[in-house]
């Protein structure tokens, strides 16, 4: 989700911040991607509110639970380990585990089209 991250935002909507507990390390950064491990080692760990700067891949590494808040509404997302999903830039939310369990995920980001795109 990458809080702090050059093209992505961290967002202050004068909502609850309920941000903070995940941790997010880099693994692979370069002109075109940007890979992060994003691990939430307690249930309630939040990343903060932040808004995507770029179209990016979730990969699970878990099976279990994300509580997402979209600002007007919070959803859960049962998610399965390998099960990716794919997001457009734009998308601006604070993500939280919602599980009895430390669980993690990665996250590649598309920071510029391929080759002939």
């Amino acid at each position: 989700m990458c809080v702090g991250k050059t093209g992505d935002e961290k967002t202050d909507n004068n909502r609850d911040n309920n941000g903070g507990g995940a941790v997010g390390t880099v693994l692979i950064e370069n002109e075109r991607v940007r890979v992060t491990r994003w691990d939430f080692p307690d249930k309630g760990d939040c990343t903060g509110w932040h808004r995507h700067g770029h179209d990016y891949v979730v990969v699970p590494l878990f099976d279990g639970d994300l509580r997402i808040d979209q600002g007007d509404e919070v959803v859960t997302s049962s998610l399965t380990t390998g099960g990716s999903y794919f997001r457009k830039a734009g998308v601006e939310h604070n993500v939280c585990n919602g599980n009895g369990f430390a669980c993690s995920f990665v996250e590649v980001e598309l920071l510029e089209p391929g080759p002939g795109r």
